[in-house]
């Protein structure tokens, strides 16, 4: 089973489910199974985590890292279609494409003895807990490598940052009256939208950095009214926040306060990732992507946060890195066929230099002094 007919058979699972996330995990761990790998079956609040170890215990330690779980969808965008070099389908970019790959790049790894290679496999970054997530409580429990990839949509480039969440519950307060007289009354639901469009221009929001043109700020939820001829007096909405890895949530929260009738009720913040384009795993990864694609792997900024930070907040480097592809979350997401078997090929080229690449970088060429010139 190549890696194209292993997308198909996890996108036609609805991972937007707990009973499709333990059909589809089954699927996964059996399959590494009869390929005698040696899976190990973990769960977090009810759901599966698939794990494998292969390599030697003493070699540097690669974790390739993947979510089963997808946003929700209609039910025929959970049957899989192929137009062209596009398989079609929920998942099929975020990231179902890049899993079975990395699934085919287990099995190739198992037959080398230099690296070490953890297949972690979660069900749960779409989730909207963002407190008690399983990579989380993975890595609190010891899961550590020396260098982490999570396979999240980066047309394979290398994402070497990525934007903080600052997810807020805000509440807008107004002034209730009769449906049949609402300028007598000041209605909260209006009043919400327009502070959304007072966030949307507040400072915080024109700020950019080397790989990002700007933050993002996306209205995900409102709701409010309690009756249909009652002007609202109350409304809640939710406002989920990537800031950049230059700003800080708690001068973008200080902004939004000072907004009138507006109250924060409840926020999450998460960290941006960032890691150093001169770390010699993301070094050796670049040279690795180069054998495998045309033109260069250039280092890049990912607008959506992912389990990345959960190992950088360890102490572990982690990069995102996944196949061509685009319409994620949307309802024509697709993964580029061809740019499956490029991405497991660059997967198992990085194992195979890796511990070259590390020597290299251990053992720099000795300096030559010369005569002659300036200083």
């Amino acid at each position: 089973m190549d890696e194209r007919v292993l997308a198909e058979r996890l996108i036609a699972y609805d991972t937007s489910t707990p009973d499709g996330l333990r059909a589809a995990a089954g699927f996964v761990g059996g399959w590494l199974e009869s390929r005698d790998l040696p899976v190990r079956l973990h769960e977090h609040e009810g759901l599966p985590v698939v794990l494998v170890d292969v390599g030697p215990a003493d070699g540097p330690t690669v974790v390739l890292h993947g979510h089963l779980d997808v946003v929700p969808a209609f039910a025929h965008q959970f049957e899989p279609r192929i137009e062209g070099d596009r398989l079609i389908g929920r998942g099929a970019y975020d990231m179902k494409g890049a899993l079975a790959a990395t699934m085919c790049a287990v099995k190739d790894a198992a037959a080398q003895d230099q690296v070490r290679v953890r297949f972690v496999c979660v069900p749960d970054e779409e989730s909207e807990d963002v407190t008690d997530r399983s990579t989380d409580r993975l890595v609190a429990d010891g899961l550590r490598g020396d260098f982490a990839i999570t396979g999240e949509p980066t047309d394979l480039h290398i994402g070497v940052q990525a934007k903080g969440v600052l997810a807020l519950r805000v509440g807008i307060t107004g002034i209730a009256a009769h449906g049949s007289t609402p300028w007598l009354g000041d209605n909260a639901i209006l009043k919400a939208h327009d502070a959304f469009r007072r966030i949307e221009t507040l400072p915080f929001s024109r700020e950019s950095s080397d790989l990002f043109d700007r933050p993002s700020i996306n209205l995900a939820r409102i709701e409010g009214g309690d009756a249909f001829n009652k002007v609202p007096d109350r409304c809640t909405m939710d406002v989920d926040i990537r800031f950049l890895p230059t700003q800080d949530p708690g001068e973008i929260l200080a902004q939004i306060r000072a907004i009138p009738d507006v109250e924060v009720l409840k926020c999450f913040t998460r960290a941006p990732a960032v890691v150093s384009r001169r770390n010699p795993y993301v070094r050796a990864l670049r040279h690795a992507i180069g054998k495998s694609i045309e033109g260069e792997a250039l280092s890049i900024g990912r607008d959506g946060a992912s389990d990345a930070i959960s190992f950088l907040e360890a102490g572990v480097p982690a990069v995102e890195f996944g196949p061509v592809g685009g319409g994620h979350h949307g309802p024509e997401e697709w993964v580029s066929i061809s740019s499956l078997a490029r991405y497991r090929k660059a997967l198992a080229d990085f194992i195979r230099v890796l511990p070259g690449a590390l020597e290299q970088e251990e053992s720099p060429s000795a300096l030559r002094a010369v005569e002659g010139g300036l200083a």
